[in-house]
């Protein structure tokens, strides 16, 4: 395992960048109510994008066709937006979105509720939310990559829900996905020691009823095999000397 540190140059082109996709990832959100279609939001997101700049992360990547990934309820990631895939109420949407700028990568992801959602939906945004704020306070200089994924996994279990074993965050930089590989559970390895000038995507995946999943025939969309909802949520982060920055967030 190589994990790359950055230099400053590299830092600070990927802190524009990550204001580029904290701000198109809010105005997306804002657009994700009933009645708007998957595909219009991510018409709305690369052009955004592109005019402030920047470069859509996931247009092309490996083949995706798309500036964004579109989950609703038991859709777990890398969904295609769609035309004909319309926001309802009660639907918990996420969006997941790369920028590049000046050749740096970031990576992150929201989960919003369209309109008023059931509490059991409720209950696991919020959980959402407290598993990436827990995930990021314990990814610290010095400290074990792994202790990310324990904290991850205690929330997740003691919630009740079933963190989706086969999908992990990832290192970020030049590429979109650089080691180190960040896992959601505890698997008894304490991994390397985190480092100043390591940038980290860290993504809780979870779900309600099971962590198995499964690929629909677009080879790209995996939804939960029992068709319970799911969440992803996620932050590109910077080690720093002290603690972390958060690189996607306004």
């Amino acid at each position: 395992m190589s994990i790359t540190i950055k230099n400053e140059e590299q830092i600070q082109a990927m802190r524009e960048g990550g204001k580029i996709l904290a701000e198109v990832l809010e105005k997306t959100c804002e657009k994700a109510v009933p009645g708007v279609s998957t595909l219009e939001l991510d018409h709305f997101a690369e052009n955004f994008i592109r005019e402030n700049g920047g470069i859509p992360g996931f247009k092309n990547y490996k083949g995706f066709p798309n500036t964004l990934c579109t989950c609703i309820n038991e859709k777990i990631v890398h969904g295609i937006p769609q035309k004909d895939e319309i926001l309802q109420e009660g639907d918990l949407f996420t969006v997941d979105c790369g920028v590049i700028y000046k050749g740096m990568n970031t990576d992150a992801a929201r989960t919003v509720a369209i309109g008023e959602i059931s509490e059991e939906k409720q209950k696991l945004l919020d959980t959402a939310k407290e598993t990436l704020a827990v995930a990021i306070n314990t990814a610290k200089p010095d400290t074990h990559l792994n202790e990310i994924g324990k904290a991850i996994q205690k929330i997740v279990e003691n919630a009740g829900y079933h963190v989706i074993f086969d999908l992990t965050g990832h290192g970020i930089g030049k590429n979109l996905h650089e080691d180190p590989v960040i896992l959601n559970y505890w698997d008894g390895n304490p991994g390397p020691l985190l480092k100043p000038g390591m940038t980290l995507a860290i993504e809780p995946i979870f779900a309600i009823g099971t962590s198995q999943m499964k690929t629909l025939r677009d080879d790209w969309t995996l939804v939960t095999d029992d068709n319970s909802c799911s969440i992803q949520i996620e932050n590109t982060i910077l080690i720093t000397q002290n603690g972390n920055e958060v690189l996607t967030k306004i």
